[in-house]
């Protein structure tokens, strides 16, 4: 049986993976589970011992087709997870990102599928984040693009908020914008900020690090039939 701590360091590396190229430096899971280097290698290796991951020596390490299902299944409990507490039990999406942290170590399969049918099988969570399927297949973290890319003028969907800041999310959703929102880049200020147009005609001002995260697609309407969905 693995560890709390061992199923968050794989996690950890699983999504810094798609973020990037792996292997993944050392160096780079410290400074996202904020430790010290000497800490991940020594958990590193007791993840190698269990063929968890692999090492390679002075570039860093890589999940194996089993760590890989370690760390699908733990997304797959956080993001349903979020989703219940939000829908079932009256959370702000602002809120529901520590307790998942909590809770998704310790639940069953039994519920997780539970939870999963009650919610009718959802594909995302409240931040518009990918669910894995019960059968743990990747998935795919392109939802589109970031917002701070794009030019005045083009109208978009909202497809993720992959902010964690809870001041940050209650402030979006306050503003109204969470993901299926639609808005228009209005303007894209030097002073590094981003103001966007809602179809309320409400304009909502937006630092570059949050326009930064959150992804943005073509609203439906506009999207080609061949599914194509990023803008």
């Amino acid at each position: 049986m693995l560890s709390e701590q061992m199923e968050d360091y794989l996690k950890a590396i699983y999504r810094l993976e798609r973020d990037g190229e792996p292997p993944i430096a050392t160096s780079t899971i410290a400074e996202t589970l904020d430790v010290t280097p000497p800490t991940v290698t020594s958990m590193v290796e007791k993840l190698a011992d269990r063929d968890l991951v692999e090492r390679e020596k002075y570039k860093g390490v890589t999940t194996t087709a089993e760590g890989e299902t370690v760390a699908l299944e733990i997304i797959r409990h956080h993001r349903l997870l979020e989703t219940f507490l939000t829908e079932k039990l009256g959370y702000d999406w602002a809120e529901v990102h520590e307790e998942a942290e909590v809770l998704e170590h310790h639940i069953s399969e039994e519920f997780e599928r539970r939870v999963a049918a009650a919610l009718d099988e959802p594909e995302v969570d409240p931040h518009g984040d990918p669910i894995p399927s019960e059968a743990l297949d990747p998935v795919d973290d392109a939802s589109g693009t970031a917002l701070s890319e794009h030019e005045e003028g083009g109208r978009l969907e909202v497809a993720r908020v992959r902010d964690r800041d809870p001041a940050e999310l209650t402030y979006l959703a306050d503003a109204g914008v969470t993901p299926g929102t639609v808005l228009t880049v209005d303007e894209v200020a030097p002073i590094g900020m981003v103001t966007v147009k809602l179809e309320s005609g409400a304009a909502v001002s937006l630092p570059d690090h949050i326009a930064d995260a959150i992804q943005v697609r073509r609203p439906e309407s506009e999207r080609p039939e061949d599914g194509v969905s990023e803008a």
